[in-house]
């Protein structure tokens, strides 16, 4: 059995955060679970301009001013997360919003509306010779 609550893995192992995508006809939403944080324990950024990157760190509730702490059993992951995403080209970068609620964090990345598809232009065409416009 672990003691003093360290971990047998490294920080950045420690806990992940796991994530649901969805994608609307409007937008793709990330619903991650974040139970215990809050919304400044988390970072919602942008990398290159293409990928979403959600990263936080879940701390030990030590105290600090007992030394004499031994955990006796440790359950709770803590440590750092990171989950990182590739974007669409699509999407607006703009306009991303993010919202924590009751352990939820919400990311709303909303797409860019489609171009209209290009139609075939048809041109008239005249009876007899052409000029080409050289004098």
């Amino acid at each position: 059995m672990p003691t003093g609550g360290k971990s047998l893995f490294p920080d950045f192992m420690a806990t992940t955060a796991p994530v649901d995508v969805k994608e609307l006809t409007s937008s793709f939403i990330f619903v991650v679970d974040v139970p215990g944080l809050r919304n400044t324990d988390v970072k919602v950024q942008i990398e290159n301009d293409t990928i979403l990157k959600i990263s936080g760190e879940r701390k030990r509730d030590l105290d600090g001013h007992d030394m004499d702490i031994k955990y006796v059993r440790v359950e709770r992951p803590a440590g750092k997360f990171m989950r990182k995403f590739n974007l669409p080209s699509h999407v607006n970068l703009d306009t991303i919003s993010a919202a924590c609620q009751d352990g939820i964090l919400t990311i709303v990345v909303p797409k860019v509306p489609a171009p209209e598809p290009h139609r075939p232009r048809t041109f008239d065409i005249q009876v007899g010779s052409m000029t080409m416009g050289n004098s």
